[in-house]
């Protein structure tokens, strides 16, 4: 089922259109990754979603209702953890919960476990009575994550969370977002700049660059519009002319080659051919000490479609 539906929406500031008939479906229970280079019209479309800004045409749908026409039903189930702390400084944690799980509908004995349950998830239990300007960034962050998911929205849009924050923190945020979509199933849209994030979160996304879309699927769908090609590198011993004849005859190896100890092969598709290949290799005899599979990464993919880098 999907929970959000964007059908060709478009955005238009004054002569510059910032996001150019847009369609997308997002599957509950996904995390999905919204990708692409500084001014390509990412904070336009999670704007749209959020309803800060209305679309010059299409329609959005978060769980079936119409942004446009059933808003206060469509919004229940959305929280967004925006770029900016949005939090207030001279207030303590735990005061920061209430405010927002209260301007959520939250109250009483809920509002109080949801407080429990936000500091506790956010490992920051014990600074629940500390101001916010006493806390590190890493630790707002964790904080303005947690208020946006008080009220338990289904769809939960992160837009860069892990900016500007220590290692520990960085790494406390990706686990806590794997939890949130595994233990309460809660969809998440994640954008980032930091691709290695994202490949390490996200089975689908969508790249788009100057208000377009370049790009969407899955990671390996995306990165065959590349290339279709991985490459096993295998260190081995005891190679001969009549191995590399028999790898030449498993299907899609379109190429091998072995220099210095490293027999290297390229081929369409890793896991259909590579037990192939280790049964030439262990059936002739060849002393295999190690293997790499490589594949193209998303920062390839990313600059090769877009020709720029994820932070121009």
């Amino acid at each position: 089922m999907s929970i959000l539906e964007l059908n060709n929406i478009t955005k238009r500031y004054d002569d510059k259109l910032a996001v150019d008939n847009i369609s997308l479906s997002i599957e509950e229970g996904e995390i999905f990754g919204l990708l692409g280079p500084n001014g390509a019209g990412k904070s336009t479309v999670i704007s749209m979603i959020g309803d800060l800004v209305k679309p010059d045409q299409g329609e959005i749908a978060i769980d079936g209702h119409s942004l446009k026409k059933e808003a206060i039903l469509a919004k229940k189930n959305l929280g967004i953890v925006p770029q900016d702390i949005a939090l207030y400084e001279n207030l303590s944690a735990i005061n920061n919960l209430k405010f927002w799980g209260t301007l959520y509908g939250l109250k009483g004995a809920l509002l109080k476990t949801r407080i429990d349950e936000a500091l506790e998830i956010t490992g920051l239990k014990d600074r629940a009575k500390d101001k916010i300007k006493n806390y590190s960034g890493g630790m707002k962050r964790r904080i303005n994550i947690a208020a946006a998911f008080m009220h338990h929205p289904r769809l939960l849009i992160m837009d860069e969370p892990t900016v500007g924050i220590d290692p520990q923190s960085r790494n406390h945020i990706l686990e806590f977002t794997r939890n949130l979509n595994k233990e309460y199933g809660t969809t998440v849209i994640y954008t980032s700049h930091y691709m290695e994030e994202v490949e390490s979160l996200c089975g689908k996304l969508m790249i788009i660059d100057e208000g377009k879309v370049i790009a969407s699927g899955s990671q390996s769908e995306i990165k065959r519009m590349v290339s279709n090609e991985e490459t096993a590198e295998i260190k081995l011993t005891h190679y001969t002319s009549e191995i590399g004849m028999k790898l030449n005859t498993i299907k899609d190896v379109s190429g091998i080659n072995y220099n210095a100890g490293i027999l290297t092969i390229a081929m369409k598709e890793s896991k259909t051919n590579l037990q192939d290949i280790m049964d030439v290799l262990i059936g002739n005899n060849a002393k295999i000490e190690n293997i790499n599979v490589k594949v193209p990464s998303l920062e390839t993919v990313f600059l090769t479609l877009t020709g720029k880098s994820l932070r121009d």
